[in-house]
């Protein structure tokens, strides 16, 4: 059964940091990019971070450069988000989902974990 299966979301305060884990099983997750996704209430859902399937490339929504860092570890089949520096802004569920390459459809998506920064 394919799954992609998001966790290591929770609440945090302003200024701390989280670790997303995105694990893949009944698929090899070497052969896919890897996207992070972030909703929040009443927004848009909006492209956080990309990885391509070896590594060799990432990409970042403006917003969240410079605090935010994706990498891979493809023996554990899993790819990990690494927030720092957390804002109040930030507060959505977060997803990932898989495609053959950062830029083009991204077609089997996990459920999701909740990130909320707050005081």
């Amino acid at each position: 059964q394919l799954q992609l299966v998001e966790s290591g979301g929770g609440l945090v305060q302003p200024g701390g940091s989280l670790r997303l884990s995105c694990a893949a099983s009944g698929f090899t997750l070497d052969y896919y990019a890897i996207g992070w996704f972030r909703q929040a209430p009443g927004k848009e859902r909006e492209g956080v971070s990309c990885i391509s399937s070896r590594g060799g490339s990432t990409n970042y929504a403006d917003s969240v450069k410079g605090r935010f860092t994706i990498y891979r570890d493809n023996a554990k089949n899993t790819v990990y988000l690494q927030m720092n520096s957390l804002e109040p802004e930030d507060t959505a569920i977060y997803c990932c989902a898989r495609a053959f390459d950062c830029t083009g459809e991204y077609t089997y998506w996990g459920q999701g974990t909740q990130v909320t920064v707050s005081s």
